[in-house]
């Protein structure tokens, strides 16, 4: 099911390669004339559309975030269902003022079913002039109908899948995805997606279209920055496109999951930075904060208690942010029994077996971004057992972690 004004993906990148090739072709003195008079009239807009498909944020056993751009100021909604004849209508209000006039829109479903599988589609409809004390809409999208199923109340495993270092290689993303042939529960994206932030239209083409396109309109994905994510002057504006902060815990099923924002590799006087950085703080901010976290039941009582972080505190040289993190977090991570950490920022794909006076613990690597480098984590946990399978990009096995839970 899909409304004639849903967005067609492949007449969008046929239109985008179309384009590409006319540029290419050489043009006669009178044509190239031509095409100079022809470049002095106003370009046609672009047709009312969906920037990107929905991505599903934050999943709950009773709730999840519907995310979506449309090219054009909307005021949007979520139409769902148990069934694909749908029913039930969400848009999103604060203080008495529903979310209009945007391009980029954020819906939560709650009082959903736990273990439930829900259908849904997204409309928007265009806000063609917001005057005062007159709105005139324009006309309506409509996505095809897609559908995710919520995570159960209690469950007894967990799966992930975590990519990092794709470094602005959009490709990347469903090549990767598309080497794991098993059930998965959501994608957790481990910094570096982006060489560093430039506009929107990049996070557009290089994560939000690719994932969409891929997986992330009927499977949740989970970003964290990487230190190429803090750089550039839409840094500040990146996090606007989630639904959650960088760093934060999370139990699913047997597996208590803590994501570390590691921040940037050098030191903070560092003359790139031009004295706008304060990392040192913000790490040691998130090692109060993880002391704190261990205490609580839901960390002790967990079955596998993962880290997950962009820069590992061990096997990345002894830049500053490396070390920095290794003296913050490596005490915390033995003190409370940390059972694996997962990381990527040096493009060596590898396994790091416990060390005796340095992790009790496993460290995993991702490869990346070249291809031949690049990888896919495949993760599955029980109430017993947590296995790893690391994947290098022609989908051959190059690592692999077993533990038996401890508690």
């Amino acid at each position: 099911m899909q409304d004639k004004q849903a967005l067609d993906r492949r007449s969008f990148l046929g239109a985008i390669a179309k384009a590409g090739i006319a540029g290419s072709i050489s043009l006669s003195p009178l044509a190239a004339a031509a095409a100079t008079v022809k470049a002095t009239k106003p370009a046609e807009p672009a047709p009312y559309a969906f920037a990107c498909p929905p991505y599903l944020q934050n999943p709950e056993p009773t709730a999840v975030t519907i995310m979506w751009m449309s090219n054009r100021p909307s005021y949007s909604w979520v139409e769902h269902g148990e069934t694909a004849a749908l029913g039930s209508v969400a848009h999103h209000a604060e203080g008495g003022i529903v979310d209009s006039y945007n391009s980029l829109h954020r819906v939560r479903l709650e009082g959903l079913k736990p273990d439930t599988t829900y259908h849904y589609v997204v409309k928007s409809k265009e806000i063609a002039e917001f005057q005062p004390y007159k709105l005139t809409y324009g006309e309506t999208i409509t996505s095809e109908v897609f559908s995710f199923k919520t995570p159960a109340l209690k469950p007894k495993e967990v799966s992930w899948l975590v990519m990092n270092d794709i470094h602005d290689r959009p490709k990347s993303i469903p090549h990767l995805v598309g080497l794991n042939k098993d059930p998965y529960d959501f994608v957790f994206f481990n910094g570096d997606i982006f060489d560093y932030q430039v506009d929107e239209q990049q996070v557009i083409d290089h994560l939000l279209l690719p994932a969409g396109q891929a997986f992330a309109s009927q499977k949740p994905f989970i970003f964290t920055r990487g230190n190429h994510e803090t750089r550039g002057k839409y840094r500040r504006e990146l996090g606007n496109y989630f639904d959650g902060p960088y760093y934060f815990a999370k139990t699913w099923g047997p597996v208590h999951f803590t994501v570390i924002d590691t921040g940037e590799d050098k030191e903070d006087t560092h003359p790139v930075y031009a004295g706008i950085v304060n990392f040192d703080q913000y790490r040691q901010q998130q090692a109060q904060w993880f002391a704190q976290v261990a205490q609580t039941p839901a960390f002790k009582k967990a079955a596998f208690r993962v880290v997950m972080m962009h820069i590992p505190h061990y096997y990345s040289g002894d830049w500053h942010g490396t070390m920095d993190c290794r003296r913050l977090f490596a005490p915390l991570f033995e003190k409370h029994k940390v059972d694996l950490s997962i990381s990527g920022h040096t493009h060596r794909y590898g396994i790091h077996q416990p060390v005796a006076g340095q992790h009790a613990y496993p460290i995993v690597i991702g490869g990346g971004p070249k291809e031949g480098f690049r990888t896919i984590m495949r993760v599955k946990a029980t109430e017993k057992d947590l296995n790893l399978v690391m994947l290098k990009d022609d989908g051959t096995e190059v690592g692999r972690v077993d533990l038996k839970s401890k508690r």
